[in-house]
């Protein structure tokens, strides 16, 4: 246990320094972060005698004391599996292939030009820096300059945007360098002169020349020889669409891949494969921020609110300043209408770094919440204006402007969205609204099932498409039913479903599944103690429909029920009742007289007649 801690403390520190001293910062962070995150080993608690084998043995087995970052009492930790936390690997049982640490060429011949590039390029001094790396070979050079050279482009090609069509406007402006990139990284791969940092360059070029296929498998090349760049495993990510993809990659079985492919289920919405994994990750990295923020997101995903509310909060607690993830807390909040927090988190990450994306997301979503929109879309363009490709941002304006009912907006923003990410279904489920308000369920519902199909498990996407269904343009009401079916079997908490369900069997003639639904959501009002029109409705329907079969004990309860209401209901169920009392004096004699026939037909005639006197 210890040994592969610390196998996985040396390679994480080798990998943060190398990974900064290229200019990959972001991967850098994460490397670091990680390296804290490994779970200390477990020391002896000091004594005040002589160390002897016995008490040396007691300390070790009954007096060790482990250092968490994060307080034992966590709600998260309560609901680790059992061995989870235990195994010595991040996947108990699972054996890893051991990948050697390249060694740097920094100070070769040419490594004071190299320190003098990267020095301009941290001064963001790109086309400087890729200049002094003229001719040197060193492969470490060689990427920088490459990798300057292709950031040079991707400002040029953002400012070209700007210039053309404003911050926020779409262009056809390119990376000019990819090109020439290309053709330099081709040729370094097909003769080997090419390391792994050159390899996530390349596929990089690749994708956004739209060569995905290729730009996969150099990628896997890429992660393969050099594991611990987390950036080209999220590059990898993206160009999984499906689970498909995902399961043919031939990816060594280093321990990254397991961030690897918790990430990429949680992105894929495979939920519950995500969360096993990120599991069974704390069993050695149990101080990671990122790990528990990753189980967050899961839990938030997954509609377990306040879950997902807990763990972020221990976030917070533990590191005040980190705007990483605090837009999907943001979200959460929102959906909880939980103004209060809500408005604590905006302010702390307006002092901490406000012209963060993420900190103009959380910002907008609070002016939201307050039913200040036009506040709120100045702040997710504000967003998007420091990254065009938050995605988020797009998608949540579009909500902002239905609420502002600017169709055209809503409607760029959502299209704006998908062609960022085609999997995000929220934007796809923004798109049907748009159509739906517009008149055209038709288009709503193609949107709709879109979404559904991204998003199989959240009732609400099955709720529009069956109101889509209903409408009277369509009028295809079994279709409907199915959807409300989804619906319902997808945990429905509006209880939706279940009343349409109700009416529309009973528009259908179909009073059993009518009386069935019916009875089931009644049931579901009682337990969340709502008590509002539909809970009326539903009393009325079952007392008549128990009326009818003759079960007119439950059509009385039903009745009974409906007098602490006032309302036409009310005189209805008292109507039915009276006709219950009628039907109920008639009952017995007609019972008698039906019995009195079968024994004169048996030839009992003397019991008939006793019968017929006593009666009398």
């Amino acid at each position: 246990m210890a040994s592969s801690k610390e196998t996985y403390r040396v390679e994480l520190r080798a990998a943060a320094r190398q990974l900064g001293e290229r200019g990959l910062y972001s991967a850098a962070k994460w490397a670091a972060e990680l390296l804290v995150g490994i779970e200390p080993d477990a020391t002896p608690a000091p004594s005040l005698v002589m160390d002897t084998p016995s008490s040396s043995g007691s300390a070790a087995s009954g007096g060790r004391l482990l250092h968490l970052h994060r307080s034992g009492g966590s709600s998260f930790r309560r609901r680790l599996r059992p061995g989870a936390a235990e195994a010595g690997t991040p996947l108990g049982g699972v054996s890893y292939v051991s990948t050697p640490i390249p060694d740097d060429d920094a100070f070769d011949v040419g490594g004071d030009r190299y320190l003098l590039a990267k020095t301009y390029f941290d001064c963001r001094e790109y086309r400087r820096a890729a200049h002094v790396l003229r001719g040197q070979t060193g492969r470490k050079a060689v990427f920088l300059r490459c990798y300057a050279l292709y950031t040079a482009g991707e400002k040029r090609k953002e400012e070209e945007t700007v210039e053309l069509e404003g911050s926020l406007g779409k262009s056809n402006a390119v990376n000019q360098e990819l090109v020439a990139l290309e053709r330099e990284l081709a040729t370094h791969r097909r003769t080997g002169a090419i390391d792994s940092f050159c390899l996530y360059l390349y596929g990089i070029v690749l994708r956004d020349k739209g060569s995905e296929a290729l730009a996969r498998t150099v990628l896997v090349e890429s992660v393969n020889s050099y594991p611990w760049n987390w950036s080209a495993w999220l590059e990898l990510q993206s160009l999984c669409t499906s689970s498909d993809i995902l399961n043919n990659l031939n990816i060594k079985n280093h321990w990254m891949k397991d961030f690897f492919l918790a990430s990429a289920h949680l992105e894929l919405k495979m939920h519950e494969e995500a969360l096993k994994r990120y599991e069974r990750l704390m069993g050695v990295f149990r101080c990671s921020d990122y790990i528990q923020a990753q189980i967050a997101t899961v839990q938030y995903s997954m509609r377990d609110l306040d879950e997902a509310d807990m763990i972020f909060e221990e976030l917070l607690r533990t590191d005040p300043f980190r705007v990483d993830s605090m837009d999907v807390y943001s979200n959460l909040l929102y959906a909880k209408e939980s103004s209060t927090a809500l408005s604590f988190l905006a302010h702390r990450v307006f002092l901490t770094d406000k012209y963060r994306p993420e900190s103009c997301c959380i910002i907008a979503n609070y002016y939201s919440l307050k039913g200040q929109h036009e506040k709120s879309v100045l702040y997710f363009q504000r967003a998007l204006k420091l990254n065009r490709k938050y995605l988020s941002a797009w998608t949540l304006m579009g909500h902002e402007f239905v609420e502002l009912k600017n169709t055209p907006a809503a409607i760029d923003a959502y299209r704006r969205a998908v062609d960022i990410n085609p999997r995000d279904y929220r934007a796809w489920y923004g798109l049907g609204q748009i159509y739906e308000m517009m008149g055209m369920p038709f288009y709503a519902v193609y949107y709709f099932r879109k979404s559904s199909y991204l998003q199989p498990n959240d009732a609400r996407l099955w709720n529009a498409m069956a109101q889509c269904y209903e409408s009277d343009q369509l009028q295809m009401i079994e279709e409907a039913i199915k959807c409300y079916e989804r619906s319902a079997n997808n945990n429905d908490t509006e209880g939706i479903a279940l009343h349409q369900l109700a009416k529309l069997h009973g528009m259908l003639g179909q009073s059993e599944e009518a009386a069935f639904y019916y009875k089931k959501n009644l049931e579901r009002m009682e337990v969340e103690e709502r008590q509002a029109q539909n809970f009326v409705e539903a009393l009325l329907f079952l007392a008549k429909h128990c009326k009818s079969i003759g079960r007119f004990e439950e059509a009385e309860h039903y009745c009974t029920r409906l007098l602490d209401y006032t309302g036409p209901e009310r005189e209805t169920a008292k109507s039915i009742l009276q006709g219950l009392k009628r039907a109920q004096s008639v009952l017995p004699l007609m019972d008698i007289d039906h019995f009195a026939i079968k024994l004169h037909i048996a030839g009992d005639v003397d019991l008939v007649c006793m019968m017929i006197s006593s009666s009398c």
